[in-house]
């Protein structure tokens, strides 16, 4: 038997339910029992278990504080909606900003006051309404061939030059990553500049955007293109990638450029937390949250997912440090996010994903 869960990706996803539904039981099973509030704290994870599990074990080690997980691709928001104020969940955690923006906007989460929270995490990287709070960066650069590529410098407005014509490669332009990017040139340069930079980009690409950011590398390995739009964790993920050594070939045949370095930054996306609206571990669950951005936490995800922290005092891991300096936008997401709907809608409109020659 499978639950189907409807995304806001406009697709149906199956989650394994056997995992899942022992792991809800135990989420409803400890909420009833607890003799304490602060005994368990409950939480929905679109993060995979091998970065969260290690976190979760120190939260325990700190707090005594039992954390029950369960962990999905898709479809959490969308659960967290349908089960109202039945909801076991205290606590969400996200791979990437959209989802946080989508989860405030669905009306799941509440608003967390937390001086531990405010003085960890940077204003820009965090709900002006305290509804959500980013936990890690991953800087969207371009991967470039080391050989067919002589230039160390770009900025994202030149995947737009024709001198790259049938050289680019990139995933839909729909995924959510590429839709915020977009949305950080719209309010960087406006709506009728990002269109034009959209077309350029098009007429550009090496084939249809497919895949994800790690085939992007492949396909610049391979010679079908010189360069790849992805996220620099990708790159730690390849280059330490055992169970698929070619993958650690796609990544020796790229080299790391931040775009916009020498003016406004390189834009970087957010994984992040959110406190459920109906949490009934309220307490515990701002306490996992102010774990997350704290130093011990904030070491396990750079070295373990090479993305840059958030907390002041905590550096990137020494290979993530390898690739290059990371000047990151300064613009809040907050602002970034009120152009995503536009963003979306100009993907559609220049026909992006039907890919060049359309």
């Amino acid at each position: 038997m499978k639950r189907t869960i409807r995304s806001g990706r406009r697709r149906d996803v199956t989650m394994k339910l056997a995992s899942t539904l022992a792991t809800t039981t135990l989420l409803v099973a400890s909420t009833m029992s607890a003799t304490a509030a602060d005994a368990v704290v409950n939480i929905y994870s679109y993060r995979e278990p091998q970065l969260i599990e290690p976190l979760v074990a120190g939260f325990k080690a700190a707090t005594g504080i039992t954390a029950n997980v369960v962990f999905a691709p898709n479809g959490l928001i969308e659960r967290m909606q349908a089960e109202g104020r039945n909801s076991p969940v205290d606590v969400l955690l996200t791979n990437e900003s959209s989802l946080l923006l989508q989860a405030k906007d669905a009306g799941i989460t509440q608003a967390v006051t937390s001086l531990t929270l405010t003085q960890s995490i940077p204003a820009a990287l965090r709900d002006p309404e305290g509804h959500w709070f980013g936990l890690t960066r991953r800087a969207r650069v371009i991967y470039a061939h080391k050989d067919r590529v002589v230039q160390n410098d770009i900025r994202i407005e030149d995947l737009a030059d024709p001198k790259w014509r049938g050289k680019v490669c990139i995933r839909s332009g729909q995924h959510p990553y590429n839709v915020t990017l977009i949305a950080s040139i719209i309010a960087e340069h406006g709506e009728d500049k990002t269109e034009a930079w959209l077309r350029g980009l098009k007429a550009n690409l090496a084939r249809k955007p497919a895949g994800g950011d790690r085939e992007q590398v492949r396909d610049v390995h391979s010679g079908l293109c010189d360069l790849a739009v992805g996220n620099t964790y990708y790159m730690g993920a390849m280059q330490t990638n055992t169970k698929s050594p070619e993958q650690q070939q796609w990544a020796a045949s790229v080299k790391v450029l931040f775009p916009n370095a020498t003016d406004r930054g390189t834009h970087v996306n957010l994984s992040g937390a959110a406190l459920a609206k109906n949490a009934p571990n309220k307490d515990a669950g701002v306490k996992f949250i102010e774990y997350l951005a704290s130093t011990d936490a904030q070491k396990v995800y750079a070295e373990r997912n090479h993305e840059y922290p958030v907390a002041s005092g905590v550096t990137p891991s020494k290979r993530v440090r390898s690739w290059g300096e990371l000047k990151a936008d300064p613009r809040p997401l907050a602002d970034i996010a009120k152009y995503r709907k536009r963003a979306s809608e100009l993907v559609d409109k220049v026909g992006l994903d039907a890919g060049p020659g359309t």
